[in-house]
């Protein structure tokens, strides 16, 4: 399946559903209570986090898209904090204000990166129903593409019909992430995304994937919901229509720390993905790769844009190796994201050698990804003669895009290199040779944007113009 990132800057989502707020606890342990078979922590730190709902609609703040949310607090310090948190993020806060019941929250109480206890402070809001969140959404509407509803049976959506039928008939997609066994409360739903164990609850359990469908296809037909998305964790996801089509996509996760609001982040991504005009199959494979980057991380967390865009492209193979100059300047982008520094220099690098390869890794050492610009053709012959280039611009770049230490080859038309280097503002340029860092091309640019300049040595005794002109005198003697 071809997947491309879509843009979410003029993407609208509403969400709506329970509140919470996630306290975390962290701290070091290294005994046991003398008191009971508990180990003791000692707390070093604390921070909070909007959970639920306000999760969902941070993951959607995340990607870009204008999310607003609506859902029931109590009216005290914590549902402000919750508020603060949400409102920084960019979210549009419209909360029900309960006035006797407390604002839900979770506290988790971590060591080494793993939760050991969570205590649950809450009261259920008995007398709060979706028909009440409807007034306070009603007139985002007409903006919106999807509403999704996040129901972790807290009270807010104890009768969801209100909402669904209202967005329905203003044309947006209803997606549901569900709770409880009785699924019909959800009819008219787009969408329900529940995990394996929610979906097996209903079902029974499935000794296989043809059970699995099977049962799916029903649920969905019989409640009147378009289609399922059921999590599996390790197994991936498996999406089912009631018509019966079905589309099974592996797990992606490399490392699991922890499945904390892992499905907010993939109902957020589908919505998002939806809202901006990907088709079904196609925005269930984008949550899929957002699920596999979110369990990495601790705790409720979000996918940025360049997190996902980096995913997807690694997916494709197309995380490192020969580039187009745009695909580059993302992948630069994407890098300094995530706070990798990244590092410049530029040949022609027509006979790869061994100085070349040192030179290579020298330069590899300087930062966290090596970029090297390649004269194309035109401009080799220009430089070196009508006798250069022996090797043409593609075999070169796939030679030097095979190299361990190389992260992305670009080629480049003109003499020099100035014109990408003011593009790319490396954190690093570096050249080989006996110049002076100020005398080199882009020193100016690089220089004014933070960056250093660096010359490296070459490896002693190898030349490309050496090299060939061996092998041009071996050929001359052959012939003789």
């Amino acid at each position: 399946m071809k997947l491309q990132l879509p843009t979410f800057d003029n993407v609208r989502v509403l969400v709506a559903g329970d509140l919470m707020l996630d306290r975390y606890w962290h701290g070091d342990t290294g005994r046991i209570s003398p008191e009971a078979p508990v180990p003791v922590v000692r707390v070093r730190g604390d921070e909070v986090r909007a959970g639920g709902a306000g999760n969902v609609a941070l993951n959607l703040a995340a990607l870009g898209v204008s999310a607003t949310l609506s859902g029931v607090t109590g009216s005290d310090t914590t549902a402000a904090d919750l508020e603060r948190l949400l409102q920084q993020a960019g979210v549009e806060n419209r909360f029900l204000r309960h006035p006797s019941a407390p604002t839900i929250t979770k506290l988790r109480i971590i060591s080494r990166k793993q939760q050991l206890i969570r205590l649950d402070f809450e009261d259920a809001f008995s007398d709060v129903t979706a028909a009440d969140l409807l007034p306070l959404l009603q007139d985002a509407f007409a903006g919106a593409g999807v509403l999704v509803l996040s129901d972790y049976a807290k009270g807010a959506l104890r009768d969801p019909q209100p909402l669904i039928q209202a967005a329905s008939e203003a044309g947006l997609q209803v997606l549901v992430d569900p709770k409880g066994s009785d699924f019909s409360r959800y009819r008219g739903a787009a969408l329900a995304t529940p995990n394996l164990s929610e979906f097996e609850a209903v079902v029974g359990t499935c000794a296989d994937d043809d059970a699995l469908i099977e049962r799916g296809r029903r649920l969905a037909s019989a409640c009147g919901i378009g289609a399922l998305l059921i999590t599996r964790g390790e197994q991936g996801m498996s999406l089912l229509t009631a018509e019966g089509e079905h589309l099974h996509l592996p797990a992606r996760a490399r490392d699991v720390f922890d499945v904390t609001g892992a499905g907010d982040t993939v109902i957020a991504t589908l919505a998002a993905g939806l809202a901006a005009g990907l088709q079904l199959p196609q925005a269930t494979a984008l949550a899929n790769i957002a699920a596999g980057i979110v369990v990495g991380k601790l705790g409720t967390a979000t996918v940025s844009v360049s997190e996902l865009r980096r995913a997807l492209h690694e997916s494709e193979g197309n995380g490192r190796g020969v580039m187009t100059e745009d695909r580059l300047l993302q992948a630069v982008a994407d890098a300094r994201a995530h706070g990798e520094r990244v590092v410049m220099t530029n040949g022609c690098f027509d006979l790869l050698h061994a100085g070349h390869v040192a030179y290579l890794e020298q330069a590899r050492n300087r930062g966290d990804r090596l970029l090297v610009a390649v004269n194309d053709d035109a401009s080799v012959r220009r430089l070196k003669g009508t006798e250069r280039p022996v090797n043409t611009l593609q075999n070169r770049m796939t030679v030097l895009s095979a190299l361990a230490a190389v992260d992305w080859v670009v080629p480049f038309s003109e003499d020099t290199p100035e014109r990408l280097i003011e593009r790319v503002l490396p954190d690093v340029l570096v050249k080989g040779g006996d110049y002076q860092p100020e005398d080199i091309v882009g020193y100016r640019q690089v220089t004014a944007n933070g960056g250093s300049v660096e010359v490296l040595d070459f490896l002693d005794g190898c030349s490309t113009t050496d090299l060939i002109s061996r092998v041009r005198s071996g050929a001359r003697q052959g012939a003789e």
